[in-house]
């Protein structure tokens, strides 16, 4: 006869149980294993992720982007530094471009943080972005969550070398800093649509270089040029990372901004309640009477504001001369979702700029659902990412669009 394990039993912890109740208490190696699980989506990170679920929304997440050589990197060691002088215990994710060639990245991020990776209450870990388009790695959000639940006070999201369409940290910090380098630019430059729109904090680094002062002026002339919108109004500070100098009052500046504007922005926004049944028909009504999806049998799924998510099946029409699914027709998905998102506010939105990635291939007989999330709005623009996934749950394709909007309408169901 087997005996019962006197340390078991229906009141025992589960292994689960154990590994958040050390995640709450800060355990570094246990936290660092979990990131690992979930970056490489295993198994086991499913339950970890539900089990954690009660434990977030608490953090101020704070997403550092801009040009490659902005100093970055150099700007969250001084960030860390002035953190941990204020006694706040602070978590950085910090995403590195994987090589199209390799696959590999070098990860050196840290590097660069190396002062205060040690420091008791700092916790860094680099990931590899993995062909992900948009500036983040596909697990950033479910990472952030964790770091969230470890109890620290502050999460810094470091995205790769953005571009001017790598704007999807705008849908996941609550603070958006853009990291501007002496010389951004023309004055056209400086006031193009895209990553500078996202921007909560603009921040001039380098600043004891010549061209910052005509920096700093540039985007203090494209916020007054720009109609002002009710809420924050945009703060162009000056820091130069490697002496610290101006690094103070951004700290001030982003807990003002988190003051004002709250925290768990991924949270509110994955509550959105859906739009009403007519603006729904009336999207369904776009797609069904429009010849090319119908040509690429692309179908209507659902829609929630700023949101929508098509499907599609790939037949023979969809493959290309090596019997994978064609790009053009994968293109067509996601531009699908693009436009019916960008256009249920009853105005019309027209498509200005778009960039897409493509990270496998598919074939006939896969079923692709594309979903595009408004990243950012103003009276005249708005961005939205597109993620094209396969049945299980693959990621195919990234997606980024900016549409200009219009004042002419296209349908009375339509309401802002």
């Amino acid at each position: 006869m087997k005996r019962a394990d006197p340390k078991g039993g229906a009141g025992a912890p589960s292994g689960v149980d154990k590994r958040v109740a050390a995640i709450r208490a800060g355990h570094r190696a246990t936290i660092a294993r979990a990131i690992t699980e979930i970056e490489n989506d295993l198994p086991q990170s499913g339950a970890l992720s539900a089990a954690i679920a009660a434990d977030i929304g608490r953090a101020h997440v704070v997403g550092i982007t801009g040009a490659p050589g902005a100093g970055k990197s150099t700007l969250i060691n001084a960030l860390l530094q002035q953190y941990a002088a204020r006694g706040r215990r602070v978590a950085v994710a910090a995403i590195d471009p994987s090589s199209p060639i390799t696959g590999g990245a070098v990860l050196g991020d840290r590097i660069r943080m190396g002062s205060s990776g040690g420091a008791d209450g700092v916790f860094i870990r680099s990931l590899a972005s993995r062909g992900h388009a948009g500036g983040l790695a596909r697990a950033t959000r479910r990472i952030v969550d964790l770091l969230d639940a470890a109890g620290f006070d502050v999460v810094i999201v470091e995205t790769v070398g953005a571009g001017q369409s790598d704007v999807d940290i705008a849908s996941l910090a609550d603070t958006s800093v853009v990291v501007c380098p002496p010389g951004l630019g023309d004055d056209v430059q400086a006031i193009k649509a895209g990553i500078l729109e996202i921007a909560d904090v603009l921040v001039v680094n380098k600043g004891d270089q010549p061209l910052a002062d005509r920096t700093e002026r540039e985007l203090d002339d494209m916020l007054h040029l720009r109609a002002r919108r009710p809420g924050w109004r945009v703060r162009v500070l000056r820091t130069t990372a490697t002496t610290g100098e101006g690094v103070s009052a951004l700290v001030d500046t982003l807990d003002a901004h988190a003051a004002e504007a709250g925290v768990g922005r991924r949270r509110r926004q994955a509550a959105t309640p859906p739009p009403g049944d007519a603006v729904s028909d009336t999207l369904r009504r776009f797609c069904e009477s429009d010849p090319y999806q119908r040509l690429n049998a692309i179908e209507f799924v659902e829609s929630a504001p700023g949101s929508a998510t098509m499907r599609m099946r790939v037949g023979k029409s969809h493959l290309n001369f090596n019997g994978k699914c064609h790009g053009g027709a994968i293109f067509c998905l996601a531009d699908s979702a693009f436009g019916i998102a960008a256009n249920q506010y009853g105005v019309i939105a027209a498509g200005i700029d778009t960039h897409m990635t493509f990270q496998v291939a598919v074939s006939e007989g896969d079923v692709l659902t594309a979903r595009s999330t408004e990243v950012s709005r103003t009276a005249k623009l708005a961005i939205y990412r597109v993620d094209v996934t396969r049945g299980d749950g693959t990621v195919v394709s990234s997606f980024t669009g900016t549409v200009y909007l219009t004042t002419r309408r296209h349908a009375p169901h339509l309401t802002p």
